[in-house]
């Protein structure tokens, strides 16, 4: 339990005193590796096509849920809190970003506040845990996650409260990096990404949480791989960085091992 709690402060110190989205591996205030569109090569990728690629994650999960006019959502994970002003804006729906963090949830508060005065009763954030939502059953017509679950370490729970507080025919839709069903017990992730070693990121088998939503009581559950938009691009993205010559180049050793990719999963209550 001490061993769990530690990892979690960890967690927190990372988006909290640390602020994650300071970093210039991160632009625009969002916290994502991006789907990218084919970038020429022979040029360096810019700023803008960088925010861009964060903002263009979020349209893809959006993408998996059904979003008519008046749609209420949550995220889980939120952060910052531009990627659920995005989706409140673009998608016109009733959007409450859920973060356990209060240093991200006020950075949110102040990155967000023109946003919040715009679409006032359309967009909101809450503090709360991803496995004890502070919902009632039936809240939401959809819950989407955007790169939060990783570092998640009971995924079954995940999936339990997002079947609790969905109304019936709600869907669910989370991106993030997993593990795959071809990596080897003994595929040295820990060796070679330094979040994994320290417990900050946790590579669940991405078959082990469509099971989890399976066995919650979603319906249709679909696994779509998209790392052939994620894994090389952001990898060219790091190397125009000061952290060129870091551990985070090994994430597409990892995928190019097939050890691990990007997935976006998708289910209906």
């Amino acid at each position: 339990m001490e061993q769990e709690i530690d990892v979690q402060a960890k967690r927190d110190q990372m988006y909290g005193e640390l602020d994650l989205g300071s970093l210039t591996l991160f632009s625009g205030s969002f916290i994502n590796y991006g789907y990218w569109d084919a970038i020429a090569p022979d040029r360096d990728i810019t700023l803008a096509e960088r925010t861009a690629s964060q903002a263009e994650l979020y349209r893809q999960v959006l993408a998996r849920l059904p979003t008519p006019p008046g749609v209420e959502l949550l995220e889980l994970g939120c952060g910052i809190g531009v990627g659920t002003a995005l989706v409140a804006r673009e998608y016109a729906a009733y959007t409450t970003g859920l973060d356990r963090s209060k240093a991200q949830l006020a950075r949110a508060a102040d990155v967000n506040a023109e946003a919040l005065k715009i679409l006032s009763g359309r967009l909101e954030f809450q503090e709360g845990s991803v496995t004890d939502l502070p919902f009632p059953d039936a809240s939401f017509d959809g819950l989407y996650s955007v790169e939060a679950l990783q570092h998640v370490d009971d995924l079954a729970e995940v999936a339990r409260e997002a079947h609790r507080v969905l109304r019936p025919g709600g869907h669910f839709a989370a991106a993030t990096f997993f593990t795959t069903g071809d990596a080897p017990a003994d595929a040295p992730l820990a060796d070679l990404i330094e979040t994994v070693a320290s417990g900050i990121d946790v590579l669940h088998p991405v078959d082990a949480f469509a099971a989890d939503l399976d066995a919650a009581g979603f319906a249709q559950v679909a696994v779509e791989p998209v790392g052939d938009h994620v894994w090389h691009q952001f990898d060219r993205w790091i190397a125009q960085t000061e952290y060129r010559n870091s551990w985070g180049r090994n994430w597409l050793r990892c995928y190019e091992n097939g050890w691990i990719d990007y997935y976006i999963l998708s289910a209906r209550r």
